[in-house]
């Protein structure tokens, strides 16, 4: 049987996002706990080295996005990212000095940190040459993949964890690494930057730079209550609802669980959908989930609404990369940046209101998330505008520029 050549292009760049979700899975959730049984650091410098991390990798893959755009050299970067992760989880491997940890981790580690929107940005070329008619449709598979990597990394992470130490998980982490620098040289050919225009319902909003920041806001608050979401599920479940942490562990492994068919789905959908109507049903289910979250009085209620949660997953975390590298097709490495770089930065927002929902109640998280999202689709709604706006002005020069 001759194999779709939709499939037989995303192959290669399907084993990269596997070795890549694989190796992050295995140290991303035990981070905090490296650092306090590991290193041996306090509160300060856990929490200094919680912000100090994302930051340091938001400045990178910043910094590399904007220079993927402007040099063919994507194919390069990818190797060398996928380098310095196996150098930097390496030297976690055997370094327990805290300084140390944190020179290597807001270098070395900040530089891998752009495997992932980079990869992105390499299969939005790659797939727009061949087929752009079904990029929305690779980029959320690929999406799929990587998540479906943290459905079974942590859980094996755990075990190697408990069996030999921080030593084996981040020694595997870079092992992971390695094999990914392999394939990208092994597997990947070079691919030519092209000459993209997008499409005209597009172009203007393309160049409203401030419909694009208030999108970015957009999918930076919704990714934040997400992230509030999941730091506070367990203590919410067992403090509020009278639950058990094992049940809160079956309540995200659910929303996992649908997320990766939900991904496909709407992935297949945004071919006849326009994707800005998807993700903006995407906002509004969040919007219905933290209300549902913030009145809930049982676990089973907590439980049917990750439907919703799943809907905001798949939406917000995985089209939003699509919609935002249609919007500016000439730089896929600054789009693919600026989207993914909204998780870190919804970490960062997530943590003083943890830190009050602890102090006070953990149903003042889903209160704060309700707020955040409604937020979240205010800006949305007001990116539309913007645009309108925009195209408005852009029509009205239009004459006076032809009659010159």
């Amino acid at each position: 049987m001759a194999v779709p050549p939709l499939t037989r292009r995303l192959l290669p760049l399907s084993l990269i996002f596997i070795v890549v979700g694989l190796a992050t899975s295995f140290v991303g959730p035990y981070l905090a706990l490296f650092l306090a049984e590991g290193l041996h650091a306090g509160p300060i410098r856990t929490t200094a080295f919680l912000i100090v991390a994302p930051i340091s990798g938001v400045a990178v893959s910043w910094l590399i996005g904007r220079v993927s755009d402007r040099r063919p050299i994507r194919r390069q970067l990818l190797i060398t990212a996928a380098l310095a992760g196996a150098l930097g989880a390496g030297l976690t491997a055997v370094l327990r000095n805290y300084w140390a940890v944190l020179a290597v981790t807001v270098t070395l580690t900040a530089i891998a940190g752009s495997l992932f929107p980079q990869s992105f940005a390499y299969a939005r070329q790659m797939l727009h040459q061949k087929d752009p008619s079904r990029a929305a449709f690779g980029i959320s598979a690929l999406r799929t993949l990587f998540s479906a990597a943290w459905v079974g990394g942590p859980p094996l992470a755990a075990l190697i964890l408990a069996a030999h130490g921080f030593g084996w998980t981040y020694g595997l982490a870079g092992a992971l690494y390695l094999v990914g620098a392999l394939l990208v040289v092994t597997m990947l050919p070079k691919v030519p930057a092209a000459a993209v225009t997008p499409a005209p319902h597009e172009a203007t909003h393309a160049k409203s730079p401030a419909a694009l920041f208030l999108i970015i806001a957009s999918f930076t608050v919704v990714t934040t209550a997400s992230t509030l979401n999941v730091q506070a599920m367990p203590l919410f479940v067992r403090d509020d609802l009278g639950g058990t942490i094992s049940q809160a562990g079956l309540i995200l492994g659910v929303c996992a669980a649908l997320e990766i068919p939900m991904m496909l789905a709407l992935g297949a959908l945004a071919t006849r959908v326009p994707i800005r109507r998807l993700i903006f049903v995407g906002v509004l289910c969040a919007v219905a989930y933290h209300a549902v979250a913030a009145t809930a009085a049982h676990v089973w209620v907590l439980a049917a609404a990750q439907l919703l949660q799943a809907v905001v997953i798949s939406t917000v975390g995985a089209l939003s990369i699509s919609y935002v590298q249609d919007l500016m097709p000439e730089h896929p490495g600054r789009a693919t940046t600026m989207v993914t770089n909204t998780f870190p930065i919804g970490q960062i927002m997530a943590a003083p209101l943890f830190g009050l929902a602890q102090h006070f109640d953990f149903r003042l998280a889903y209160a704060f998330n309700l707020g955040l999202c409604l937020v979240g689709a205010l800006l949305l709604v007001a990116s539309g505008r913007t645009r309108a706006l925009h195209r408005k002005r852009l029509i009205t020069r239009e004459p006076a520029i032809s009659a010159a």
